[in-house]
Formats: C-alpha cells, structure tokens, sequence
C-alpha cells in the first residue's frame, strides 16, 4: 500500500486586534483623563485667585476694625474713669472680684488675699494702636507688705516684634516677700481641703518667660476690666452651701417630728385596743 499522505499546514499567525474606531463625537480614556486634570488645575487656579480677593477683603476689614475699635475705645475712657471713682468706694472691691473669679482664685494664698485688701484700682490701658500692647496697673494704699503705691506690667512688641513684657520691681519690707514663702496652711481659693501652696500672685510680676501667652495678663485685661462688677457680685459659694445644708437638716427634723407624731399616734391606738380588750374580758367575768 502506498503511504499516505500528509498534508502539513502553514502556521497560523495571530492578527492584531486594533481597537475600535471611536464613534464620532467620543474621545478615548486616556483624553478624557487629560481633559479632567486640566479641568481641575484651571479650578484650582481660579479658587486660588479668589481666596486672594477674600484674604484682601479680610485684611481690610481688620483695618477698619481696627480704627473702629480705636474710636470706641477713647469714647470709653471717661465711662472707665467714672466706675473707677464709684469703685473706690468699696474698700473691698478688687480683692472681692479676683477671689470670685475661677482662674485668679486658683493663684491667691491666704497672704496674697491680706496684701490685696490694700489695693484701691485697677487700671488696664491699651497703647494707642492697640496691636502692640497694653498696661495694667495696680493702685495700693499704704500697707506691711511692699513700699509701692502702684505695681504695673507692660506687654509690648520688641525691636524685633515678638512680644515682650516689663514690670515694676517690688520694694517689698522686710521679711515680706510673699514671692519666697515656701509654704501656707491652706489656700482660701479652696476653702475645702489643705494643699500644696501655689506660686504667690506676685511672682506674675517677675515673670517674663512667656509674654505672649500670659494667661494672667489676658483674663484680667479682657475678662474682668470691661465688667469687674459681675464677679464682684458673685455669691459666695460656701454661703450657699451652708443654707443648702440648712435647708436639708430642716427638713429631715420636719421629718423626724412627723415619724414621732405618727408613732405616739400608733401607740395611743394600740392602748386603746388593750383597753378594750380588758373591758371585754372584765364583762364576760361579770356575766359568769
């Protein structure tokens, strides 16, 4: 038999599939990509620009601000002056508003508190421009503690404008320096339990590490000088306290009296019952 045949066919040879042609009107992926982050450069341009013209708006509203507060802040003065006068008719004026107040409290020892029924003013004075700082100065009377009749404290802008701060040095008599005591029995601000003593309120006179984060100068500056009076008029909390307790024990003696009446009323009862009991007995005796 004649061998058969093989018929050997060519290779096939795979043809490259070539994407299909973009129907009219689409883009490819890669386009649209290209065309989004343009999109989103050209808005971030144009947001940029526009937070410009609001950071101007904002610097020139601080301006104005500004001059508006300087305006008002020389229409206040005479009105300061008037409430400094009546002030000074209440002996125990400032020493009554910093112990009420939460933050100042926390710094007065009980010495503190002594040396501070002798201050008769308080004043805080802004510099003319206002950004570059302020003065407070403290007014005392003749007193066993220092030799000043007024202590201050500056905060100002320095030659290379950070902010900086100088006060006046304090003549203290001697064996008078409450800036080196070194313990105190009880500080009054808690008036609830004995405690390590802080620091003297008159160390803030020699502290100048940190002048533009002075907690102190800050709260009395724009908490307690625009209105002195609301602390000055809080009420005493352990008074409170005290007619709370007061109240309490009323009522648990209103209570108590009510428990007894009820029970001699109980006990009237029960002799009552007794005695007719008896009686009962008495007539069942008499009829036998």
């Amino acid at each position: 038999m004649a061998p058969k045949r093989q018929f050997l066919l060519p290779p096939q040879t795979k043809k490259a599939r070539l994407p299909p042609a973009p129907k009219p009107g689409q883009t490819s992926t890669s386009q649209h990509l290209h065309k989004g982050e343009k999109e989103q450069q050209e808005a971030i341009e144009h947001i940029d620009e526009v937070q410009n013209e609001i950071d101007r708006l904002n610097e020139q509203a601080s301006e104005e601000i500004l001059k508006v507060e300087q305006k008002y802040n020389k229409l206040r003065q005479p009105f300061f002056q008037k409430r400094s006068e009546l002030i000074a008719k209440i002996p125990t004026f400032w020493v009554t508003t910093f112990v009420n107040h939460p933050q100042v409290s926390v710094l007065l020892g009980e010495e503190d508190e002594e040396a501070l029924h002798y201050l008769t003013r308080v004043e805080v004075t802004e510099f003319e421009d206002i950004k570059s700082g302020y003065r407070i100065d403290f007014y005392f009377d003749e007193n066993p503690y220092f030799e000043n009749k007024v202590l201050s404290k500056e905060f100002h802008l320095n030659e290379s404008g950070d902010p900086s701060s100088k006060s006046t040095e304090i003549k203290w008599k001697s064996g008078k320096d409450l800036t080196k005591r070194s313990s105190q029995t009880q500080n009054k601000a808690s008036r609830k339990r004995q405690h390590e003593e802080p620091e003297s309120f008159f160390t803030w006179f020699t502290d100048h590490s940190d002048a533009g984060a002075d907690e102190l100068g800050e709260v009395i500056k724009d908490d307690i000088w625009p209105n002195p009076l609301q602390y000055y008029l809080v009420p005493d909390m352990d008074d409170e306290e005290g007619e709370g307790e007061e109240d309490d024990d009323d009522e648990e003696e209103e209570g108590l009296e009510d428990i007894d009446e009820e029970g001699d009323e109980d006990e009237g009862e029960e002799d009552e019952d007794d005695d007719e009991g008896e009686e009962g007995e008495e007539d069942e005796g008499e009829d036998d």
